[in-house]
């Protein structure tokens, strides 16, 4: 533990100006580093805080579990139901997409498996509303990462939904319809990287969209406009490989592919595994950055409603 001198000029019975009093202020994190020069670690931040945010994000989260069961429900109904819809589709054109029946089922419940974890319909964070009711100030104001601490606490939002909405749409298609398993350990291990990626992807484009209320009073059009295109172009709907010609070849290089095309594929064996986390990591990147220009941003201009 070090040590900071604090000097308060003018006190009383000193001449004005003079340097007379000093106080003792204990700087965190700066164990034995004898500096008196500031705290040099105040405005940093070490990862054990982040996991712990990401620890009280789990925690949260779990605070919701009637409605978490009652989402893991609402996914496997309707994986059951595009599942079926699927089937009849590929037993018309086989081989379609180069997926066999197997294939295009087992999608169907990764991407009902991906909704939870990986927000596709929009949200996930409260960042919006903070910025509505002032609290944006405070959060700005911590001696940390407004967006790191935000990413940190969406990934034990979504470690948490892996757990009630994922696995439970998964084992009931996997009980009713048998799907595709992995047997080589190094695509599972690859499947959950690329996971880990398609959730920071995601989060990297809910957080614009949500810091996006710093500059405008109502966010819900972006919202509504940002779920569309989730949809549609992520492989929520259909797997991407349908869309055809130049279309196919543009949406499957933007960054919603990364979210649910992407770790399906590599679940299935359908992508080369360096091409996709490369793919993944470049859009994780390229959001981050966005974020972090938009957060600089965010710093100098906040539209708070009510004045």
């Amino acid at each position: 533990m070090s040590y900071r001198p604090i000097r308060f000029s003018g006190a009383p019975g000193t001449p004005h100006g003079a340097a007379s009093q000093r106080r003792i202020i204990r700087c965190p994190g700066s164990a034995g580093r004898g500096k008196s020069e500031g705290c040099p670690d105040a405005p940093r931040r070490p990862p054990l805080l982040y996991l712990r945010i990401a620890g009280y994000g789990f925690r949260r989260h779990s605070a919701y579990r009637a409605a978490a069961l009652a989402g893991a429900f609402t996914n496997t109904v309707f994986g059951i139901l595009r599942a079926y819809v699927l089937i009849a589709l590929w037993q018309a054109r086989p081989g379609l997409a180069g997926y066999d029946v197997a294939d295009a089922v087992t999608f169907c419940f990764l991407s009902q498996a991906f909704i939870g974890p990986m927000q596709l319909f929009g949200g996930g964070m409260q960042l919006s509303e903070r910025v509505r009711n002032g609290d944006i100030a405070v959060d700005l104001l911590r001696p940390a990462s407004l967006q790191v601490w935000t990413l940190a606490d969406d990934l034990g939002r979504a470690g948490y939904l892996v757990l009630l909405r994922s696995l439970p749409p998964t084992v009931v298609g996997a009980v009713l319809f048998g799907l595709v398993t992995p047997e080589d350990p190094a695509t599972w291990a690859a499947f959950t990287v690329s996971c880990l990626l398609a959730v920071v992807v995601s989060f990297g484009w809910r957080y614009l969209i949500a810091l996006s209320s710093c500059w405008i009073l109502d966010e819900r059009g972006m919202q509504s406009l940002s779920i569309v295109m989730m949809m549609f172009f992520s492989g929520m709907i259909l797997p991407l490989n349908l869309y055809p010609g130049l279309l196919g070849d543009i949406v499957r290089a933007l960054p919603w592919a990364a979210i649910v095309q992407v770790p399906a594929d590599v679940y299935l064996g359908k992508h080369d595994v360096t091409r996709a986390l490369g793919f993944q990591l470049l859009w994780a990147v390229a959001l981050f950055a966005l974020g972090a220009l938009a957060t600089r941003a965010a710093r100098r201009k906040v539209v708070i409603q009510g004045g």
